[in-house]
């Protein structure tokens, strides 16, 4: 249930938050999200032996709280695994407020959170973490700790693969698959109880709740949080044979411990109901909206790749109309937000990459005569990654030609999965490009952990990557920068005359206090669709 807020009552006697109980009662920390012009989520979990608790929680101007806004209790219980989830409302716009909660007497420790500007405010800019892909048994969250070290951002976006499902052994560190840390439960994760338990330990890693502590959080999933390749009614991580049980019943329980534990409105509330409904809009003023994907969900499954990535398989099902990657509802809602009345910069908070990566396309004018004859051409030529927008083209040249069609600006996808950094633009014909226009740009954040080409390879980095980057880029003309080698993070700057993504490195994921380093930046000017390099970060 949600708690109720109240105003002007009496302050709580609490407990300072070092004490040892609140490290006991709130091991997980304490997070905020989706922040509104008026309102922001914000959410705990209380570790506890007793079957229902009520935890009170306060939100302040100040960070000792003599200025208390709103305060309230929540009254949670082992259904709920006994976590907090709050949609605060009645705050002012722009605005920065701090919050706690309490149980038996003890307060948790202080986060920080902001809300969004007021929807027709013009900012003079924002800026966010961008980050995806943190997996655990690879190293450590370092990219966290980086972002975590800023005072100058307005929230993270995490773009997904927030968790991983897999084992200790299965899925670690580099070529040999170490575990830097051991997943608990030791063994995939296939019940509630294990997602539970999963989520549990990523939230107890130090850096991760000092970066929820600090700002607000705007999230979308991928696969692990349910397990890896999904789609709708199935997934390649998962096996009915090897007693994995029912796939949707498996989601289901996913999809719960999801909204349990994050700081998110599913269906559009805060309310725990059991939701799948993550996709969302979250408004910035006039200058940003951001629309975040499920590209999960309703997706269709993968075309067979028989051999494996990176080497190119062309298979004409990636062209199919009747397949799908985003759902009609949803692609509809998609085009709804990618309209000039719309926010300066419509920003795509895109699980999986949408620029084409592909192998000696040919012309539009070309490929639809020669598949009057044989059928077998990919409409966008060969594939690299099938998983992506590449494999379900259909989809993808329906949002490009709404945004032609309606002469739509600005249109900014950033995108995680891939483990690797680019920089893109979005050409409508990428056999003939640079000639042509292009639909918008596409900026690729690199992953926190998880393992990337030169890991699986086995090789030193900048050596055998190097090859397989100039290859992509030669074939891919919008392709203007690609790093397969490095872990981070990014940083997104918007203003009214452009848009700026600083890429920062970290070392070696096994060293807790790996530097971080900033590695390059990216730019485009409104308006112009196009990029170039930016010559220092913001």
């Amino acid at each position: 249930m949600l708690g109720t807020a109240t105003v002007g009552a009496a302050a709580l006697t609490v407990a300072p938050p070092s004490h040892a109980a609140a490290r006991s009662y709130f091991q997980h920390g304490v997070a905020s999200g989706d922040p509104l012009p008026n309102a922001v989520l914000i959410w705990t979990r209380v570790t506890t032996r007793s079957t229902r608790a009520d935890v009170q929680w306060e939100v302040a101007r100040d960070a000792r709280f003599r200025d208390v806004v709103r305060r309230g209790t929540f009254t949670t219980s082992a259904s709920r695994d006994h976590t907090v989830k709050v949609d605060v409302t009645g705050l002012s716009p722009a605005t920065w407020y701090h919050y706690r909660f309490t149980y038996a007497g003890v307060a948790s420790r202080v986060g920080r959170t902001r809300t969004a500007p007021a929807h027709d405010a013009l900012p003079a800019n924002l800026r966010f973490g961008v980050v995806s892909c943190a997996n655990l048994q690879a190293g450590w969250f370092s990219a966290y700790r980086g972002l975590a070290a800023r005072d100058d951002l307005h929230a993270v976006v995490h773009l997904g693969d927030y968790l991983y499902e897999y084992g200790p052994g299965q899925y670690g560190y580099g070529f040999d698959d170490e575990d830097i840390r051991s997943h608990e439960p030791a063994h995939e994760m296939l019940s509630l109880q294990d997602y539970r338990r999963r989520h549990a330990q990523y939230k107890r890693d130090a850096d991760l709740q000092d970066l929820h502590a600090k700002y607000p959080w705007i999230v979308t999933w991928d696969d692990h949080e349910v397990t890896n390749d999904q789609y709708r009614d199935g997934a390649e991580n998962h096996n009915t044979d090897l007693g994995e049980g029912d796939y949707l019943q498996r989601r289901a329980r996913a999809h719960r411990a999801y909204d349990e534990w994050m700081p998110v409105r599913m269906d559009g509330t805060a309310r725990l109901r059991d939701g799948d409904r993550l996709y969302r809009r979250l408004r910035f003023g006039r200058l940003a909206e951001i629309s975040m994907l499920d590209l999960r969900s309703y997706r269709d499954a993968q075309v067979p790749t028989p051999l494996p990535e990176p080497v190119p398989v062309p298979d004409s099902g990636v062209n199919d109309p009747d397949r799908t990657i985003i759902g009609r509802q949803q692609l509809d809602w998609l085009k709804d937000s990618l309209r000039r009345d719309r926010a300066q910069w419509k920003v795509i908070g895109n699980p999986v990459m949408i620029a084409p990566v592909d192998f000696a396309g040919l012309p539009d004018a070309l490929v639809d005569p020669i598949n009057d004859v044989t059928g077998l051409l990919p409409r966008d030529g060969v594939p690299y990654n099938v998983d992506q927008w590449d494999g379900y083209t259909d989809d993808r040249r329906e949002v490009f030609q709404h945004i032609r069609d309606h002469q739509v600006t600005d249109a900014l996808f950033i995108t995680g999965d891939i483990h690797s950094g680019w920089a893109c633009e979005l050409p409508y014909d990428a056999s003939t490009y640079p000639l042509g226009d292009s639909a918008g740009v596409e900026f690729v954040c690199s992953s926190v952990t998880s393992n990337n080409l030169k890991d699986i390879t086995g090789t030193p980095p900048r050596t055998t990557s190097l090859a397989v980057e100039a290859l992509i880029i030669a074939n891919n003309r919008h392709i203007k920068y690609l790093d397969f080698d490095s872990h981070g993070f990014s940083v997104l700057d918007l203003t009214p005359a452009r848009a700026q993504m600083d890429w920062y490195v970290i070392g070696d994921r096994a060293d807790r206090d790996t530097t971080v380093t900033w590695a390059t930046s990216w730019a485009t000017k409104t308006g112009t669709g196009r990029i170039e390099p930016a010559g220092e970060p913001v």
